[in-house]
């Protein structure tokens, strides 16, 4: 099945969201103090990205399709692009785990509360058109993929960079 569904053929909304998301984030990471060395930076970084496309690959393209990204059924420059908009989230995540030491039985609230506000914006980027579900895929589906993918970073991040004990 080659049949390309045509969303949307200008450049608005839905193109908008995602250029505010970036620099909304940008901002934030850079207003944010530094916490981080560079590699813990770039790790947080990409790790978004990386897990966007990875579950965009995954379930969004045959043989699941269960949802389309940006104007088009196919992929466009602007939808790789738009992928860029993941990358504060993760920064920012880790970010406030470390600023808060979140802990222990701790950790699991903070992952719901991330679970809620990455629920949120898929809500918000349903609405701007940069999602469309297909074949029954319904916003409450996502839910455990972000418990999954917020547990699996900051285990990778606890892995990669373990706390280091000091010796008093």
């Amino acid at each position: 099945m080659n049949d390309i569904t045509i969303y949307d053929n200008r450049f608005n909304g839905n193109e908008w969201f995602v250029i505010a998301m970036i620099v909304v984030g940008t901002l934030a990471i850079w207003i944010l103090p530094k916490k981080f060395n560079l590699t813990q930076s770039l790790f947080n970084l990409l790790i978004g990205v990386v897990f966007g496309l990875m579950f965009d690959h995954t379930i969004a393209v045959p043989p699941f399709d269960l949802y389309d990204v940006g104007d088009e059924s196919r992929y466009q420059l602007f939808d790789i692009f738009s992928y860029t908009m993941y990358a504060p989230f993760g920064y920012i995540f880790i970010y406030f785990y470390k600023k808060w030491g979140v802990r222990g039985f701790y950790t699991i609230p903070y992952i719901l509360l991330w679970t809620s506000m990455g629920i949120g914006v898929e809500w918000l980027s349903v609405l701007v058109g940069i999602f469309h579900y297909k074949h029954g895929y319904q916003l409450v589906y996502s839910i455990p993929i972000y418990l999954f993918l917020q547990s699996i970073h900051l285990l990778l991040y606890q892995t990669f960079f373990p706390e280091r004990k000091t010796i008093s």
